[in-house]
């Protein structure tokens, strides 16, 4: 049976912030307000992570090869328009995917050293890697390309939050078994950064 399916709002190119301003103002954001995020805030993030951009199908962060081998997730708690659960980001068709229901950020949470602060993050969303996508074409040294890549993509990912005047925050420590568990993670996949994201708190 198919998944339950979401098309996301048009992410726009052009903003009221330009990417100096946005440089100057990105900060690593802990303390969030009860505020949630709206779903076109919630698509131009994600857009900003591994959003398409040209007719070949290149993204806004760049991959070894051209071969992609990051997939992104969000743990939904407080996003106008989406139920709670856990969604996989499709952005050949700037779609969500809901893959698991219910509030899964205490969860993840716990995963990540019991770091309670970000269970108050309305989405939190996690950056794995599929190794072979890059290690078929160039062995081991794969594994380091989509680490540059998923470097790249939390760096656009935290740049358009400082940009829509959002907060967020790139978690390193957490146990990789646990999370994949929380999330249900295919057997190839790898977790590799946790970026809670919201309205920083005043």
């Amino acid at each position: 049976m198919a998944k339950p399916s979401v098309a996301l709002p048009a992410p726009r190119t052009r903003g009221s912030a330009s990417l100096e301003e946005a440089l100057q103002r990105r900060r690593s954001v802990r303390e969030f307000s009860a505020g949630g995020l709206s779903l076109a805030e919630l698509a131009q993030l994600l857009w900003a992570a591994q959003g398409i951009t040209s007719l070949g199908g290149g993204r806004t962060a760049p991959s070894a090869g051209a071969l992609y081998p990051l997939e992104v997730y969000v743990a939904v708690g407080d996003v106008a328009g989406l139920e709670r659960g856990v969604y996989r980001s499709e952005p050949r068709g700037h779609r969500l995917e809901r893959v698991l229901t219910g509030d899964r950020r205490p969860a993840l949470a716990a995963a990540a050293l019991r770091q309670r602060w970000f269970e108050k993050a309305p989405a939190v969303v996690v950056l794995t890697a599929v190794y072979h996508r890059t290690t078929g074409k160039y062995g081991e040294r794969g594994v380091r390309y989509a680490h540059f890549e998923a470097g790249h993509a939390a760096e656009n990912l935290l740049l358009q939050a400082a940009a829509l005047g959002l907060g967020a925050v790139v978690v390193g420590a957490f146990e990789d078994g646990r999370v994949r568990e929380v999330l249900e993670l295919p057997a190839a996949e790898q977790p590799l950064e946790i970026v809670p994201v919201g309205r920083p708190e005043k």
